[in-house]
């Protein structure tokens, strides 16, 4: 028998018409929920008291959602995320970093059109999430949707037209969903070492994630980290991490620096990494003092910046660890 929580917290899967267009439905969601009950399987569904449109999620959304799965944490063997698809790989990556010593599956998933819509994808993403809560030897944060299961902190929104809303441009597939389950157990994260540990976000933290674009992007992006606001940032820049030598921009990476707070440099590329080094154009944002991120998905980045800063991590230790991989975020 496997005991399941399934969180609500919102999104197009539990939504109906009105005449301002799709909105939150409080109380539908758990009433179409009871078709998934079998032999076998036990679940709990809990639904936020306020539904969001996921693009209007905040970190305290964040915290609802962490002290929800441990406050249950003991009482049941896999969580079901019930979540909307504009912000669902941001949740599954800050889940994946707070979430620490996680040993059981938390699986996130939503839909492209309503569960009352009859061509709705929310039915099979929804049979796909309780599959894999189930097994106990899943031990991650990860994502069910389109008959594919990714890891949370790899993957991202690629169409908002199409069913297949999310891949994982520099990962595997942890499974692929056909009239079997067809399940990588040798990519899946092994249990880690100690006690589970969540950690709560600080509601108060001020990340930004920039991108470089031409001409006047580079310089106000330089200008917005040089303002002193931001406790920490996510430069997107071209290819391998390629940046032009303006100036305001490399002053603005010193002043973090200088400040003791970092600047994570991605690619704005759909897939590959950050290679300092790859291209002399690489070297001057690395000489100014930001971060190489490698292959890390800006959902990623932002996660781990903000679990790290909210669990006290500061100058080097801060700048070791957005390095390593702590919940097979990047590939090293």
């Amino acid at each position: 028998m496997s005991r399941i929580l399934m969180l609500y917290t919102g999104g197009t899967i539990g939504m109906e018409d009105t005449p301002e267009g799709l909105a939150p439905a409080p109380g539908l969601l758990p009433r179409l929920l009871e078709r998934f009950r079998r032999p076998g399987l036990a679940f709990d569904v809990a639904e936020f008291p306020r539904l969001i449109d996921s693009s209007a999620i905040e970190p305290a959304d964040w915290n609802r959602i962490i002290d929800a799965v441990a406050d249950a944490y003991g009482r049941y063997d896999g969580f079901v995320v019930i979540h909307g698809t504009d912000t669902l790989a941001y949740t599954a990556s800050v889940l994946a970093f707070a979430l620490r010593g996680l040993g059981k599956p938390v699986v996130l998933t939503g839909a492209q059109l309503p569960l009352i819509h009859p061509r709705s994808d929310g039915w099979s993403n929804l049979a796909d999430a309780i599959e894999a809560a189930c097994q106990p030897d899943l031990r991650e944060v990860v994502i069910a949707f389109d008959r594919l299961l990714l890891r949370g902190c790899r993957a991202r929104k690629v169409d908002a037209e199409r069913f297949a809303g999310f891949a994982s441009p520099n990962a595997e597939a942890l499974a692929r969903f056909a009239i079997h389950p067809h399940w990588r157990r040798d990519l899946w994260r092994r249990a880690e070492s100690g006690e589970f540990q969540p950690q709560r976000l600080d509601e108060a933290l001020r990340i930004a994630c920039l991108m470089l674009t031409p001409g006047y992007g580079a310089a106000f992006a330089g200008r917005a980290l040089a303002a002193g606001e931001l406790d920490a940032a996510i430069l997107l820049s071209y290819g391998s991490g390629n940046a032009p030598e303006e100036v305001a921009l490399l002053d603005g990476v010193r002043a973090m620096r200088a400040a003791d707070k970092a600047v994570l440099n991605l690619t704005q590329a759909a897939s590959g990494a950050v290679a300092v080094g790859a291209y002399a154009a690489s070297q001057p944002l690395a000489k100014a003092g930001a971060l190489p991120g490698g292959d890390m998905t800006p959902e990623a980045a932002l996660a781990k910046l903000h679990v790290l800063l909210s669990s006290g991590a500061r100058g080097e230790v801060l700048r070791a660890a957005l390095g390593w991989s702590l919940a097979g975020e990047i590939s090293l």
